[in-house]
C-alpha cells in the first residue's frame, strides 16, 4: 500500500492527489489472498507442469523430480501436501 500512495504522490500534478481507482482496486485484491496461499498455487502449478512436461513420470532420468532438482520422496510429499496426484 506505501508503494501505491508513494507513486501517487509521484504522479500527481498540483496540489490535489490523484489515485488511480482502477490500481487501487488491483491492490485490494491481491491483499485478499494470503502470501501462503499464493505460494501453495504457485508451487502446485510449477510441479503440474513438471508432471505434464515429464509425462506423468515423476522418477528417473527426465521425470518431474529431476526436472525440478528433487529428491523423488521430496516431490512425493509435496504432491500429496498440495493434493496433486499422479493422473493430474
Amino acid at each position: 500500500m506505501a508503494n501505491f500512495i508513494e507513486r501517487a504522490v509521484i504522479l500527481s500534478q498540483g496540489e490535489e492527489l490523484e489515485v488511480p481507482i482502477a490500481e487501487l482496486q488491483v491492490s485490494r485484491s491481491h491483499t485478499a489472498s494470503s502470501p501462503a496461499s499464493t505460494f501453495h498455487e504457485a508451487e502446485r502449478k510449477v510441479i503440474l507442469e513438471a508432471l505434464k512436461a515429464a509425462s506423468g513420470q515423476i522418477s528417473g532420468h527426465g521425470g518431474a523430480a529431476e526436472r525440478l532438482g528433487l529428491k523423488r520422496t521430496t516431490l512425493q510429499n509435496k504432491m500429496r501436501r498440495l493434493g496433486i496426484g499422479k493422473g493430474d
